[in-house]
Formats: C-alpha cells, structure tokens, sequence
C-alpha cells in the first residue's frame, strides 16, 4: 500500500483559480489541476492507494467552509484533514466539530497563517487537538512563495516538542524546506514525524538518507505536495535511494496506515 500523506486539492469550481494563482506567486507549474477527480486519475497511474488532502484556512472565516468540504472529499481513497485559523475565535468547538466530523487530523500553515510554531498563544489550540487525539501537520521551513521571515523552523519545533512530547506531529518538507542541516541538529531522533513532500531532488540524496538513518524510518511519512509534484515520480525518487526493502515500505505506507489508525 502507497499512502501519500501530503497532497492540495480545492473545490472543481475554485481549482483552477487558485492553482493558477499559486503557480504564479511560486514559479512552480502544476502538474495537476487541484480537483479531486485529478488528483485520483494521478493515484490510479501511480499505484497510490490513498492520498491525504490538506487544506489551509488563511482567514478566519474559511475554517468552517474548509471542514466541511474536507468531510465531504472523504472516501475510501481520500483521507482529509481539516484547517484551523488561530484567530478564529470558535477555534475550540471547531476542534470538537472536525473530531465529530471524523477528519484524523488538521494542517497549519504559519507563515499564511501569520503565526511563530512555537508562540505559545497557540499551545492551548495544540493542546485541545491532541486531547482529541487529532494529528497536526505542520508547514515547515522555507515556503518558495513567500518572503522571510520564516515561522515554522527547526529550532522552533524543537521548542513544540518539549511542550508536547506526546503530541502526533508531521513537520513537512523532510522536517524544514531548504533548513535540513538545522533538522539533523534539532529534530533528529526526536519524536517527531518528517514527510518528504517537496523535498526529494532538493535535498541530496546523501542528506535524505541520513536523516532517514538517524531519525529512524519509522517516523518517515512519503508525501509529494501534489499538484507540485508528479506523485509517480516522486515513488521512484524515493526508490532511487536504495533503502533497504523495509525502509521503503514503511515510508512508503505503513507508517502512515499506523499513524491514521487504518485498519
């Protein structure tokens, strides 16, 4: 089983809006058009099994519309989770909702969100989340879109981390997009989940390895940042490491059908 834990979908009647939008502010072309039904005519070629779709809440009043949508995506090759906007002042009973929603977990985006990882205004929201035992899956590192500062860095998930020692974290990006010497020297061989989306073909594969080895491969999750990435080519990136054949099914899917709680 493939299970790819990171991909970005959006509604058929925004998709191509906001692909163009983020293709533009980027400089990345898009490999997929952002609907749900690409995103499954990209599984079927490339033998995935299931996607996770994360979707970002960047104002307060499009947390409930996003959850909703997320409940209503999920099916038996879809896993969503849902997104909470810090300033969104219902942002408790929204936890309680997408829990009752039965979404596994919920996306932050600090640096569209506005917001250190590490600010402790958000420790309660990350406290009642992993109460319900949602998991919290992280941007992490340099955004190419966006301009510094960055608010989601190594160091400052270190800082998470103490506070929350039994928190489900994903740091995404092989754990800081472009800081992956700083996440050899705060996040390796915590207990922290690293996913490779965007990362292979940036980070060498002398580097990807390593961090595999040191942190352990069973909190490796594979990911591809669909539509940013070709998820075929990305099985066959993280093939061209020559993992052992453990390593790779674990990263490939069965530490993601753990993590969910898939049966």
């Amino acid at each position: 089983m493939v299970i790819d834990f990171h991909v970005h979908c959006f509604p058929d009647k925004l998709a191509s809006r906001a692909v163009s939008q983020l293709a533009e502010r980027s400089g990345i072309s898009a490999r997929l058009d952002g609907t749900i039904s690409g995103l499954k005519e990209s599984m079927r070629r490339a033998g995935v099994s299931k996607s996770v779709v994360l979707s970002i809440a960047t104002k307060p009043s499009q947390t409930e519309t996003i959850n909703n949508w997320s409940a209503e995506i999920q099916d038996d090759e879809v896993i969503a989770f849902g997104s909470i906007h810090p300033d969104n002042e219902n942002w408790k009973s929204e936890l309680f909702r997408i829990k009752n929603l039965g979404l596994k977990g919920i996306k932050f985006h600090p640096d569209y969100q506005n917001f250190y990882v590490d600010d402790r205004k958000m420790f309660p929201i990350y406290e009642t989340a992993f109460g319900l035992g949602l998991i919290i899956v992280f941007h992490a590192g340099v955004d190419i879109g966006l301009p510094a500062p960055y608010h989601a860095t190594p160091e400052r998930f270190r800082r998470v981390l103490e506070a929350f020692p039994k928190g489900k974290i994903v740091a995404a990006h092989m754990g800081s997009f472009s800081c992956w010497d700083d996440v050899e020297r705060f996040l390796v061989g915590t207990d922290i989940y690293l996913d490779t989306s965007y990362s292979l073909g940036f980070i060498t594969d002398e580097q990807a390895k390593r961090i595999i080895a040191n942190h352990g491969y069973g909190r490796i999750l594979f990911a591809t940042d669909s539509p940013w990435t070709d998820q075929g080519e990305q099985i066959e990136k993280l093939k061209s490491l020559h993992l052992d054949r453990e390593a790779e099914e674990a990263i490939l899917g069965l530490n993601a059908k753990s993590l969910l709680g898939l049966i």
